[in-house]
């Protein structure tokens, strides 16, 4: 009986400590997942004003996918050196800096309308260049804030909600842009998107803040998230790796499991950059749809990879809290929805757009389930340089943004249709289940070496 009621008293103290922590841990996941929409948004721009830019411009399928992978090419280049500004310098400070430039930037590019031929393409593909260079730190910030601010048991969701951002991104500013191409034309969308995250970067200084010294989060909030494994500090961390950042990346990249992981980030990323690159454009030049319907049909698609992204991370958490492994509540909704995103070459099998846009549909499903590259991440990086882990993880995942829009151009080009473009998207699919299962093995937090 003596136990039974120390049991009931243990219970009721635990409840009672619960009731009195604050949840100022879900504010900042709230506000990743708003700046993560934003992000996206504005590389999706391109595509919702790719027909109409393409028509004005007179460009042809291999230049429009020279103009889509733009943002790619100087988003790649800067990842190494965003990780080690995030480890070098405040995070709060250099993440407001990125949203602030960025926006400016796409902003900039409303004024590509006044000009024609060359000039015009030069200036959109220099602009896009520079939005995908001041983008670049925020997914590792992402991350690093993540395994600040969550404990292990939450992190899966977390990392999940942040990145299923994506394609809320698209349900949400798809069927706006594609209204205000179809109204007012397509160089509005660019100023539009840029004034928002102008204003967004004023509210992130004003919300956001280290689990350290946020000024609304109790003792309470701060002894639980830590004694669940949260790094409680945002910054700082890089003291050792600020000065040595090549012996850092050397160590990282000879590392089987983390290369697993970043060459499975590569094709899980192809899926992404269809979506926001092509897509459209396949609804339009494949399916005969108008921008306006396109818009609208790649809503349905978009709302499923963000269930799936929200889903993957409570299946993740809650493996973990039924006592599997780290390695297991990660891997399972990893291969899982990989498999099931392969189902995008069955488009190539049908006639009729509403089953098309079903199997779009169920394959972002799938690759929403599978996006937790970032919670990985977030579990794996090593303390000390949990920025340049980011940036290097982002780095691979970011080529596709490269190679996919290319190599899709040249496809349609060669072969004037987009079967093979839905081969080579599927296959990569494939490609990161055998790197989650063959390549990475045990999913485990990396300890550098001193020398």
């Amino acid at each position: 009986m003596s136990a039974m009621t120390s049991g009931t008293a243990s219970t009721m103290l635990d409840a009672a400590e619960a009731a009195r922590r604050t949840r100022v841990r879900f504010l900042i996941v709230l506000m990743l997942f708003a700046a993560t929409t934003i992000n996206y948004a504005d590389r999706a721009t391109i595509s919702i004003a790719g027909p109409g830019m393409a028509k004005e411009l007179g460009l042809t399928p291999v230049q429009m996918g020279y103009v889509f992978s733009a943002f790619a090419w100087s988003y790649v280049l800067a990842q190494i050196p965003g990780g080690w500004l995030l480890d070098r310098y405040s995070v709060k400070w250099v993440y407001a800096a990125a949203v602030a430039l960025w926006s400016g930037f796409t902003l900039v590019q409303g004024a590509v309308g006044f000009f024609t031929g060359l000039t015009a393409v030069v200036m959109l593909f220099a602009l896009r260049l520079a939005v995908g260079l001041t983008e670049a730190p925020v997914f590792p910030a992402n991350a690093r804030i993540v395994a600040a601010w969550f404990p292990t048991r939450e992190r899966g969701m977390a990392s999940a909600f942040f990145n299923s951002a994506q394609y809320f991104a698209t349900v949400l500013f798809t069927p706006l842009m594609a209204w205000i191409v179809h109204n007012f034309g397509w160089h509005h969308v660019f100023t539009s998107m840029g004034v928002l995250g102008l204003a967004f970067a004023i509210l992130w200084l004003r919300v956001v803040d280290s689990p350290k010294n946020h000024p609304s989060m109790n003792q309470a909030e701060r002894d639980y998230i830590e004694a669940g494994g949260a790094l409680l500090d945002m910054d700082g961390q890089g003291t050792k790796t600020q000065g040595n950042a090549g012996k850092t990346l050397r160590q990282l990249l000879a590392h089987r499991m983390l290369l697993g992981i970043y060459i499975g980030q590569y094709c899980i990323t192809v899926l992404t950059y269809f979506f926001l690159t092509w897509f459209p454009v396949y609804l339009v030049k494949e399916r005969g749809l108008s921008i306006l319907q396109a818009g609208f049909a790649a809503v349905l698609p978009a709302l499923c990879g963000f269930i799936g992204g929200i889903l993957g991370g409570v299946i993740s958490d809650l493996l973990l809290r039924r006592g599997f492994s780290l390695t297991a509540a990660r891997k399972i909704p990893i291969v899982g929805g990989m498999l099931l995103s392969m189902s995008i070459i069955g488009c190539n099998y049908v006639q009729t757009d509403a089953v098309v846009v079903g199997l779009m549909a169920l394959a972002f499903f799938g690759k929403g389930i599978g996006a937790l590259g970032w919670a990985v991440v977030a579990d794996t990086s090593p303390r000390e340089s949990g920025g340049l882990s980011g940036g290097l993880f982002n780095t691979f995942g970011n080529t596709a943004g490269i190679t996919t829009p290319i190599v899709i151009g040249y496809i349609v080009q060669t072969t004037g249709s987009f079967d093979g473009a839905l081969v080579f998207v599927g296959l990569n699919a494939l490609v990161a289940c055998f790197c989650y299962l063959v390549v990475v093995g045990e999913i485990r937090r990396v300890e550098l070496k001193a020398s």
